[in-house]
């Protein structure tokens, strides 16, 4: 996966997910959080997402607040018309205006969200339009209120530096641009002393400086805060993967690889919901007990597994069910299947288990493994069949399968007699062969 251009641009989208899959991420993340929590910095592809991340409520409190400045303005320009002498007010009616285009103008930028570079230029700009507007309307309100105008622009500048979630760079120029404009408002304008200005400075700039880094520590604790969401989904994602495979084994059969009855009993209640054409196949290794017996189960197994491919790979990976169904039964579900269809499937399984030479010399039938099918279909559209009396009716196939000679496939039809009534006379026959069985 590679990492997104990190151009600052930010998106609606949560932009974890395409990071915990990341192993390059994952390793920055335990980098990061490994160390202390003040030698934290973000940069490249995690900077660009936390941007991403935090992008609307950082646009939210930016907007917010210039509207705020809007109002005060407006407020601050209706009372000094009404308080201050006539030529005082008129003079503050320009830099007062200027606010309201500046302000309103960072918030339409950040109405959407825009690459970095425009964004940060946007706030900048704004930022320097409205403290210097505030700062011009001390000088045109008259020397006695330009110290309380001044005040006014810096308690502006900390507040915007407090709840703007900004780059840290750009917090620093925002205090150090209200420095600047303090001082020269000072030293050009006012009647103060230059030592005056310089301690006012100083005095003013250690509480600037002090929010300034307080700013700094509450970015660096929601950096932490953005890496201890990404290593928990990254560790969430883990343990969902986990249950998933967990899952999967809980519905596979461990020495073959194919579907337990669980999952087949899940596959057949999905496609019960639904109608459509529906074969069921019911397999059996000829004489597999006595392959057991003779050769032994690890051959047995060995056996198993090799049936198992092979069926696996006479079906549709994507569509039907194979499942192992008993010791040596496999039951195949062949959706939307023709019973043509399902015959030729079964035969073409039927041939290529003969075909492998798998050994069997205890086997009736030949030397080499074999096996008989049974297959029941049924047109769900057209007629009410549950899929417990498909697979009877798949069963009861195999049994006339197995009972006409074995390797073989035998489709389902209504002249068929329950296996279990067949078992019952061919216990009766081995009980009393002379007995004639009706």
């Amino acid at each position: 996966m590679q990492h997104p251009k990190g151009d600052g641009r930010p998106h609606d989208s949560d932009p974890i997910d395409s990071f915990i899959r990341d192993p390059q991420i994952t390793a920055d993340v335990g980098r990061l959080l490994s160390g202390r929590t003040r030698d934290i910095r973000i940069k490249g592809a995690l900077a660009a997402a936390f941007r991403r991340r935090t992008w609307r409520h950082t646009a939210s409190v930016i907007r917010s607040w210039m509207i705020w400045v809007v109002l005060i303005d407006v407020s601050m320009l209706l009372l000094s018309l009404y308080l201050l002498p006539r030529d005082a007010a008129l003079g503050l009616i320009a830099p007062a205006g200027a606010i309201v285009p500046a302000a309103l103008g960072v918030a339409y930028v950040w109405r959407k969200p825009r690459s970095e570079a425009v964004s940060g230029s946007a706030l900048m700009l704004g930022m320097l339009v409205i403290l210097m507007s505030v700062c011009w309307m001390g000088v045109a309100a008259g020397e006695v209120l330009l110290n309380r105008y001044l005040h006014i622009m810096l308690f502006v500048a900390i507040t915007a530096i407090v709840i703007f979630s900004v780059p840290f760079i750009q917090t620093v120029a925002m205090a150090v641009l209200a420095m600047t404009l303090y001082l020269g408002f000072q030293l050009g304008f006012a009647d103060t002393d230059a030592g005056i200005a310089l301690a006012g400075v100083l005095f003013f700039g250690s509480g600037i400086g002090a929010t300034v880094f307080a700013r700094r520590t509450m970015n660096i604790l929601a950096h932490k805060s953005f890496l201890l969401e990404l290593r928990d989904r990254q560790r969430l994602a883990e343990l969902a993967q986990t249950n998933r495979r967990l899952e999967r084994l809980s519905k596979i059969d461990g020495l073959t690889g194919a579907a337990n009855r669980h999952l087949m009993r899940e596959r057949m209640d999905e496609l019960w919901g639904r109608n459509g054409k529906v074969a069921v196949l019911m397999c059996d290794i000829d004489d597999f007990k006595a392959l057991n017996d003779h050769l032994g189960h690890l051959e047995g197994d060995r056996c198993l597994v090799e049936v198992a491919r092979i069926i696996t790979a006479c079906t549709r990976s994507d569509v039907d069910c194979v499942a192992r169904y008993g010791g040596e039964e496999f039951l195949i579900l062949l959706p939307d299947t023709s019973e043509p269809d399902a015959l030729a499937v079964a035969d073409r399984i039927r041939r290529k288990v003969a075909a492998a030479g798998l050994p069997n010399p205890r086997s009736r039938v030949r030397p080499t493994v074999t096996i008989s099918i049974g297959v029941a279909f049924a047109e769900t559209e057209t007629e009410s069949v549950s899929s417990e009396t498909i697979q009877k009716r798949a069963d009861t196939a195999l049994y006339h399968a197995k009972r006409t000679g074995r390797d073989r496939v035998r489709s389902w039809n209504e002249g068929m007699e329950h296996p279990v009534k067949l078992a019952d006379a061919a216990r009766a026959r081995r009980r009393d062969p002379v007995r004639k069985i009706s």
